[in-house]
């Protein structure tokens, strides 16, 4: 691949998608300099916009009708190339689906994950990709099990509804009417989370209250999902609710690898095999990634970080352009970023900032590619 700069941000949150900050930054980039070829790699966490980054990257919209956390049918879709789907559980399971953003506990379920799932399999799809960040709840994945042909019913023989308050009802776990696919089928879950299922780090008692959950509700939730891991245990004769990752989206992490025997990985490594970020890295010049805000807790491993690291194990410079940076220059430093460029810095009022931020992209762009790489390096 020729000379070129790999643009490569996250989502800019309630401002720009992680494609449009791309563009964005692009343009700007060729403004500066219109001979400059630059390949535009959106990527994203396993979190929102995961989607969008597989769409990106060349793969194939399919368009799925699902229920969303609460029962209602939302339109969402999976993203296909060849056998390999990829699945985006906070666009059909996710907070932003219920109205108003306001949480339901209780009654928030994973069924609609489960439903993709199953479509991905029906179409013959052996590779499932299931990015679970940012769900809205904590049912222990018992509403994606059952969406795929599991059942879960209480000492009087009857369904037990969906969502997390109902799991301390239920008596038995039936697993003889999983979908068939899944026997041959290979679920990898992109997540960052590390937490256990249960207990004073688990699903409930970390994130439940994200997820609109009182403290009378989280001890409700975390004795169901206790309760619901010693019936997944009773009917494996496997006990995983303390593996790393068990509690990721309110205990989908646990359904997927108890149950389905899926793999976890930490969700910025499968993105960014996903979208081919080291193939596209190949004769580049520099890498731009950035997000909206980069503080402490990136370092710890957000994905512009990874994307950074992946920059400098090629041997590239890699650089941020965010809406805000709150590292401190020693953080910056410890960073794989040659340098951070924070919109906050052209405009200090942030709505003004989120409004202009496709604006000031460009323009921190042009600033980058005059400070650090004019004229531009030979490769």
């Amino acid at each position: 691949m020729a000379a070129h700069i790999v643009v490569a941000p996250d989502k800019f949150k309630g401002s720009l998608s992680a494609a449009e900050a791309a563009s964005a930054i692009a343009q700007g980039l060729r403004r500066r300099n219109p001979t400059l070829k630059t390949v535009e790699c959106p990527i994203a966490d396993g979190g929102e916009g995961t989607l969008s980054a597989a769409l990106a990257a060349g793969f194939q919209a399919v368009e799925v009708n699902a229920p969303g956390p609460v029962g209602d049918v939302v339109r969402t879709a999976y993203a296909r190339r060849g056998d390999t789907a990829v699945v985006e559980m906070a666009d059909v399971s996710g907070l932003g689906r219920l109205v108003g953003n306001v949480g339901e506990p209780l009654r928030a379920s994973s069924r609609g994950l489960g439903v993709v799932v199953s479509h991905a399999l029906d179409d013959g799809c052996s590779d499932i990709v299931i990015g679970i960040g940012g769900s809205a709840c904590t049912d222990g994945g018992a509403g994606f099990l059952c969406a795929l042909g599991a059942e879960l019913i209480d000492k009087a023989g009857t369904t037990v509804p969906d969502g997390g308050g109902a799991l301390a009802s239920a008596s038995a776990l039936d697993l003889t009417n999983l979908h068939p696919g899944l026997a041959d089928a290979a679920l990898l879950i992109a997540s960052d989370v590390d937490n256990p299922l249960c207990g004073p780090h688990g699903a409930a008692a970390i994130y439940g209250p994200q997820k609109g959950a009182r403290p009378d509700q989280v001890v409700e939730l975390d004795a169901g999902l206790s309760h619901w891991a010693d019936l997944v245990a009773q009917t494996t004769g496997r006990d995983l609710r303390n593996v790393p990752g068990a509690g990721a989206a309110g205990g989908v992490g646990f359904a997927a690898i108890a149950v389905v025997g899926a793999e976890i990985r930490p969700g910025v490594d499968v993105i960014l095999d996903m979208v081919g970020l080291h193939n596209n890295l190949d004769g580049a010049i520099a890498l731009v990634t950035g997000e909206g805000c980069l503080d402490g807790q990136s370092l710890r491993g957000k994905a512009p970080i990874g994307v950074g690291m992946e920059a400098l194990a090629s041997g590239v410079p890699a650089f941020a352009i965010v809406g805000i940076s709150m590292l401190t220059a020693c953080e910056v430093n410890e960073s794989p970023f040659a340098a951070v460029y924070s919109l906050h810095d052209y405009e200090p009022d942030a709505e003004r900032s989120m409004v202009h931020a496709r604006d000031l992209l460009g323009i921190a762009a042009v600033d980058l590619l005059e400070n650090h790489l004019h004229p531009l390096p030979r490769r």
